[in-house]
């Protein structure tokens, strides 16, 4: 079978939920060939196996930490000519599709980004994808090259397949263009305790209909019952109620959680195009004609300053 290569993303060697899910869809088309490249790399090799990983091929410098980006491509390159695989796959991060865009071009091969699923085609792997705001659905295949995909986050569940786990130390010879963009500072992200929007399983967003900042805490008190991520409809960020970070949408971050609850959200198609592969979607609107209405599994038309704390208070009942 042929091996199909899985770049990681991990942070000192904490392989991070993406990835994982990367693996699920890797056993698909092929065997799966772990890259876990800086500080730590070779502490994911265990989780890496667990999951599937039949290789694990590790390179440490501080390179990866010091610049931006191109280290990272020059690693995956040496690790492509080194397997010669029928897909390198990638996590659909800002940072990720950057890394496979400029490997791509490097290798001369086709690429597909934003993907949602994964399968075996007689001719190549097949991808799924929602476009055009997520008004359609397509099916596309790389037919030049090595096919580099990125995955969008939850697009697969995780599962555990043990399998070999190799650890192999991969040889990379850095290029000119590596040390080009150097880091100079880091300011660590402060913590709120909840899950990375574009990761969490459940997200609960707000939107104009919560009519200011201060009111915000009632979205945060139904995610946090529900360890959920918090998001935030474009008008709502702009009104300067909720951080851009959090802002889901066309202008924002793209999220496919398996439960979506949209908070005093209209609907528009900005925001939609962040939203709609969410699996189960949930709005509460009192605008009966909202378009939100149109794509939801579940609706409720009411003022959520009535039904959010409802609903808040029934899942703390349920869970106490």
């Amino acid at each position: 079978m042929a091996e199909v290569l899985v770049y990681v993303d991990h942070v000192d060697g904490a392989v991070r939920k993406p990835t994982l899910e990367l693996l699920t869809l890797a056993r698909r088309i092929g065997e799966p060939v772990a890259v876990a490249l800086g500080n730590g790399a070779a502490d994911t090799a265990a989780t890496l196996a667990e999951h599937g990983a039949v290789k694990v091929l590790t390179h440490d410098a501080s390179e990866y930490a010091e610049y931006l980006v191109v280290p990272k491509v020059d690693a995956l390159q040496a690790a492509h000519e080194a397997v010669s695989p029928a897909a390198v796959l990638v996590p659909s991060s800002a940072e990720g599709k950057e890394i496979a865009a400029r490997l791509a071009l490097r290798i001369g091969s086709g690429i597909i980004t934003d993907a949602v699923d994964l399968e075996a085609g007689d001719e190549g792997p097949v991808a799924t994808q929602s476009v055009f705001a997520a008004s359609f659905t397509t099916k596309s295949r790389v037919i030049k090259g090595t096919p580099v995909i990125t995955v969008k986050p939850n697009s697969a569940a995780v599962e555990a397949a043990p399998a070999a786990g190799a650890v192999e130390a991969l040889a990379v010879t850095f290029s000119g263009q590596a040390t080009g963009t150097k880091i100079t500072g880091r300011t660590p992200r402060e913590s709120t305790g909840r899950p990375e929007l574009t990761e969490a399983a459940i997200v609960v967003s707000g939107g104009r209909g919560v009519n200011g900042a201060e009111n915000f805490s009632i979205i945060e008190a139904l995610a946090d019952q529900l360890g959920a991520a918090v998001g935030a409809s474009r008008a709502a960020v702009d009104a300067g109620w909720y951080p851009h970070t959090n802002q889901v949408g066309q202008t924002g971050k793209s999220v496919s959680p398996q439960l979506y609850i949209a908070n005093g959200i209209s609907g528009a198609i900005q925001h939609r195009a962040g939203m709609q592969t969410s699996k189960t979607i949930v709005a509460v609107n009192k605008d009966a004609e909202a378009p939100i209405f149109e794509l939801v599994d579940f609706g409720v038309v009411g003022d959520l300053f009535d039904v959010v704390p409802q609903l808040t208070d029934e899942i703390k009942t349920r869970k106490g």
